[in-house]
């Protein structure tokens, strides 16, 4: 008779993309880790650099996506600085809460200070937590955002699966992420730009180009829109979907539960 590997063993030989290495699944969380931690100063310096602004606009269409309402119960997971947490804030004002999470200690200091300089700090709440296993009773959100977050997340389908439990009835989540460029003439400028000028900007800007150079390579080992729409289908969620922006440098992708 076969002998099954314990639990724990299975874990270690589990393995996870970390850019176009494989690594140790539980080794991806602290390397993904100590990108963060080595960026979380200069981050929005750097999107704006990088993006050339744009990811404000993305983040403007993702926030019109979501239709947070006065009152609601909003998730803004690996929120980072706060971009859409401020936007989501204002959508549902005092009577509404935004809960905003990172696994990330240093991200979420520096969101929670910059949303304290825009006077908002004290309306939000603040939760480090694991998109894997997120610490909330189940049906509690009435909408979840996750912004550039989830190409990062070790198990993305077992993060899709604690999206879905986590939200009401009703509930819609949006997942603003890097995707796969679909307008062939700008797929070898996209190249030169991820592979060549990101990491001269990372070691320019914020002293480190490694950092960045895993960036432009999780953005190609994430799941295409395609994919990616099949994996939120199979994670219970319903009349899911992607939008397109840039090309395809950026998707929006929804999903329901009813």
């Amino acid at each position: 008779m076969a002998k099954s590997t314990p639990p724990e063993q299975e874990q270690e030989q589990e393995q996870a993309d970390f850019g176009y290495q494989r690594v140790p699944a539980n080794e991806k969380v602290d390397r993904v880790g100590a990108v963060f931690s080595s960026v979380a100063s200069r981050y929005d310096v750097m999107n704006d650099v990088m993006s050339a602004g744009l990811h404000r606009l993305w983040k403007q269409q993702a926030l019109r996506l979501i239709a947070a309402r006065p009152g609601q119960q909003v998730l803004d997971l690996a929120a980072g600085t706060g971009d859409l947490s401020i936007g989501l804030a204002q959508a549902v004002g005092a009577e509404g809460q935004v809960v905003v999470a990172d696994i990330n200690r240093p991200m979420l200091e520096q969101g929670r200070d910059r949303l304290l300089n825009k006077g908002l700090a004290s309306e939000l709440n603040y939760v480090i937590a694991d998109a894997e296993q997120l610490p909330f009773p189940g049906r509690c959100f009435d909408r979840i955002s996750i912004g550039f977050g989830l190409r990062n997340v070790t198990r993305i389908p077992r993060a899709l699966r604690a999206m879905r439990e986590a939200l009401k009835p009703g509930g819609r989540v949006v997942i603003l992420e890097f995707s796969s460029v679909y307008l062939a003439p700008l797929k070898p400028l996209y190249d030169v730009y991820s592979f060549r000028l990101l990491p001269l900007m990372g070691k320019l800007i914020a002293q480190d180009a490694e950092s960045y150079r895993y960036l432009a390579e999780s953005i190609r080992m994430h799941p295409d829109q395609a994919t990616l729409e099949a994996m939120m289908t199979e994670a219970g969620f319903e009349d899911c979907g992607y939008i397109n922006l840039s090309g395809g440098i950026v998707a929006m992708h929804y999903g329901h539960v009813y």
